[in-house]
């Protein structure tokens, strides 16, 4: 019997950084990776098989599918939220055509070889949509059933994906004659803002976070895109990492949904301003609020409730607000621009 393999989508981003790192580390299982852009090559030692292709491509899946028994796959790959409002159909392509696949495909791989498939998905505060800063404000602590009504294409993708793999997991082909027992096992993380220390920010609506930081590490001034009592979740990456893992190797029976909340801390921006400033007294950050990326953010949650999370996996985050800086952002960065 061939060895059971993990694939990667999207391996090249910043979630996927952490985790190739993490899984290589503990040597359980072989490590593929597709993406679009080739992986660095610090991290393409650490996987036995990288294909650089599309999602949308099904000739590159049935490839994999060919090849490789899988039976863990973590589905990373997806345009942002900013990018996706410049460019709609691409995103939903993207973001809803390009998971749709991926859930076949893990359909498919589980018919072929009679395993069970878990697929790991990373869905995002972009799922919500509050109606008004009132709101956002009584509210607090937003659970995962309450004000699915996003405002960007983005949050459009990411709800309607959990509801496929929802289908895919409970209702695939519920009324036809094949046996549908041992479905797609798919598990979903509801992502806040994630910040990395070890990948440069790509410019989405939550960057302004790493963006202060990397400003300010490099000298350089930097206009706020957001007001300064802008509020949302926030997570460390490693400790998003850490929660994918653990959702994955969770036992079944010990689930009582498909998707899940986790948060770890949810500052203002003027917050974090002050814990950069802390760190770099020379830091010259400014609040210029933008104002269609500012009406994003004014909608999603100013917090989370993870309670089910907590409670069904044992999620615990090991970064709060001021250990993420202090002992993780701050002093990776730091030393990145020192060195370059």
């Amino acid at each position: 019997m061939r060895r059971p393999v993990v694939l990667i989508t999207g391996a090249s981003g910043e979630i996927g950084h952490g985790l190739i790192t993490r899984l290589a580390a503990d040597g359980a299982r072989p490590i593929l990776t597709l993406d679009l852009k080739a992986l660095d090559p610090e991290l393409r030692r650490l996987v036995a098989r990288e294909f650089v292709g599309s999602i949308l491509d099904r000739t590159v899946l049935e490839r994999i599918l060919s090849e490789f028994e899988i039976d863990l796959i973590f589905h990373l790959a997806a345009l942002l939220s900013t990018r996706g409002e410049f460019t709609p159909v691409t995103a939903h392509r993207v973001n809803v055509e390009g998971t749709l696949n991926l859930l076949e495909f893990a359909q498919h791989e589980r018919q072929s070889h009679g395993r069970p498939v878990a697929l790991l998905y990373p869905s995002s505060i972009a799922a919500y949509g509050l109606p008004d800063l009132a709101t956002k404000s009584r509210v607090r602590k937003v659970r995962e059933d309450d004000f699915n009504q996003p405002s960007t294409m983005y949050g459009c993708n990411k709800l309607y994906a959990e509801s496929l793999g929802r289908y895919y997991s409970r209702h695939y082909k519920q009324l036809s004659s094949e046996a549908v027992s041992g479905r797609v096992d798919f598990r979903c993380v509801r992502f806040p803002g994630l910040i990395s220390a070890v990948t440069v920010p790509s410019g989405g609506t939550s960057d302004y976070a790493p963006e202060m930081i990397h400003a300010a590490a490099e000298g350089n001034g930097y206009a706020c895109f957001v007001r300064e009592d802008t509020r949302i979740p926030f997570m460390a990456m490693p400790d998003g990492v850490e929660a994918l893992l653990r959702l994955a190797a969770a036992p079944a029976g010990s689930l009582t949904r498909q998707v899940y909340n986790v948060g770890a801390f949810a500052p203002s921006a003027g917050e974090i301003r002050s814990l950069v400033v802390k760190a770099f007294p020379a830091a010259n950050i400014t609040f210029e609020p933008d104002l269609k990326r500012q009406g994003i953010l004014d909608t999603w949650p100013g917090d989370v409730d993870d309670t089910a999370a907590r409670r069904d996996w044992g999620f615990a985050p090991k970064y709060g607000l001021e250990a993420a800086f202090s002992d993780y952002l701050i002093p990776t960065i730091r030393d990145r621009y020192r060195k370059a």
